[in-house]
């Protein structure tokens, strides 16, 4: 099995996975499959950019350079923001979460 195929494959359970949550309804379930949608978005991100290239974005000084043999290095740094972002709006979900249930005494 190659790794596009292993890649593809666990996005797609990732995304089957927030949705069944998302469609649940319960506060908890939707803050997991939020989570787990942002996953399958990040590991998404992280397949456009050519994971199983051969060698890293380092252009040497002289030479020529030919673009599709390096690994793209913007997804990366994409996928490297969205993480540190979806932990916060994660840690903010449950803050508020906890003050609703705390507040009305619901879940």
């Amino acid at each position: 099995m190659s790794v596009e195929l292993m890649l593809a494959a666990a996005i797609a359970v990732l995304v089957a996975c927030a949705l069944y949550c998302l469609m649940r309804g319960r506060l908890f379930d939707v803050i997991v499959g939020i989570t787990l949608l942002s996953y399958g978005v990040n590991l998404f991100l992280f397949a456009m950019g050519r994971p199983a290239a051969n060698r890293a974005p380092i252009v040497p000084a002289h030479g020529s350079v030919v673009p599709a043999e390096y690994v793209d290095p913007l997804p990366q740094a994409l996928v490297l923001t969205a993480i540190v972002i979806g932990f916060a709006m994660t840690g903010l979900m449950v803050a508020l979460v906890i003050k609703r249930v705390q507040s009305k005494g619901e879940g």
